[in-house]
């Protein structure tokens, strides 16, 4: 196998507000495998600026050690790349889609484009304004499941948004998410929690910033709402070290981006885990391409499938003025592949 290493940065088609800042740029490295039968396939190595592990000065040279190794072994050195699960994630689509079906990876009705997806709708951060015109905007397109970025503005505003959302659809008509990406002080959590639970929220993430063990434990079991972990798994990549978070803490849910995560083995090894322990779960993009959207909607078809009825975060590719082109359309609230 050749490999060739490309990089480029994504333009947002608005800024997408989260409790750690706004993204106007997003930055992805391409790696290209090729082999001596001509198959080619692609895959979108993207780590998040100062919440990636693998957030390193040198990921180009790191990555490109990686493929080296890669196209002389002929197979990942997955133990060594643990700690880098963005580059494991983008070599292990490269790798799964050399071959000339390359767009499919698992063989899914989701992946023949005989089944959707469902997906949830995603509300960035913005003034109360902004964010209750994007929610009108989820609702038109018809989504029954909207997740909403919350922390950013005056908690006031945000409980006055979802008092108006919940005044015009009841839960069982919208199905409504929160995400604090560690927004709250542990001190004042459990009571936030209590004051979003009068609307009939079906869970919050990362309610607390990620490291502090011991008070999600205590917020897990005495919330009247579900809590489900994501930042809180970037970094955890030993087997042993995944088993004792998720037996400390005992969240009721984790979302899994696989750029975050582990990439593909390390998504199912969470789920494994989780699944071992009564814990659910469900699988995200990390504003990834349309490449990297691809191969996570396709391992979720696997993992899930067939006929998910729960909804997953893989509406992102809508996001970039410059987005690469691939076999992927949102339909109603739905994901579908296929030309």
């Amino acid at each position: 196998m050749r490999f060739e290493i490309k990089e480029k940065t994504l333009h947002f088609k608005q800024p997408a507000g989260t409790s750690r800042g706004v993204y106007t740029t997003r930055r992805s490295w391409f790696v290209t495998l090729t082999d001596d039968e001509g198959n080619s396939g692609v895959g979108e190595c993207a780590p998040l600026p100062n919440l990636s592990c693998d957030d390193i000065p040198d990921y180009c040279d790191k990555l490109d050690a990686f493929a080296k190794v890669l196209c002389d072994r002929g197979e990942l050195p997955i133990d060594d790349m643990r700690p880098y699960p963005s580059m494991l994630f983008g070599l292990e689509t490269a790798l799964m889609s050399l071959r000339p079906d390359a767009h499919q990876l698992y063989d899914t009705p989701f992946a023949k484009g005989m089944e959707g997806i469902p997906i949830n709708g995603l509300v960035w951060m913005g003034s109360y304004d902004e964010m209750l015109s994007r929610m009108e905007e989820k609702l038109k397109l018809g989504f029954r499941c909207v997740k909403i970025k919350i922390g950013a503005i005056d908690f006031d505003d945000e409980l006055r948004l979802l008092a108006l959302i919940r005044n015009r659809f009841s839960k069982e008509t919208i199905e409504l998410r929160v995400d604090a990406n560690g927004a709250f002080a542990p001190s004042e959590a459990l009571q936030k929690i209590e004051q979003l639970s009068r609307y009939d929220i079906h869970s919050i993430e990362q309610p607390i910033k990620q490291g502090q063990w011991e008070a999600m434990a205590r917020l897990c079991k005495d919330t009247s709402m579900p809590i489900a972990l994501d930042e809180e798994l970037i970094g955890v990549n030993d087997v042993t070290r995944k088993e004792e978070l998720l037996d400390m803490i005992r969240p009721h849910y984790l979302v899994l981006k696989p750029s975050l995560h582990g990439g593909m083995k390390g998504t199912r090894e969470w789920i494994s885990l989780s699944r071992a322990r009564g814990i659910g779960s469900w699988i995200t993009s990390a504003l990834e391409s349309n490449i990297g959207l691809n191969a996570i909607a396709l391992l979720c078809a696997d993992v899930y499938g067939p006929k998910i009825s729960f909804p997953q975060g893989l509406g992102t590719g809508q996001l970039f003025t410059d987005n690469i082109p691939m076999p992927l359309k949102i339909t109603g609230d739905e994901l579908w592949t296929g030309e």
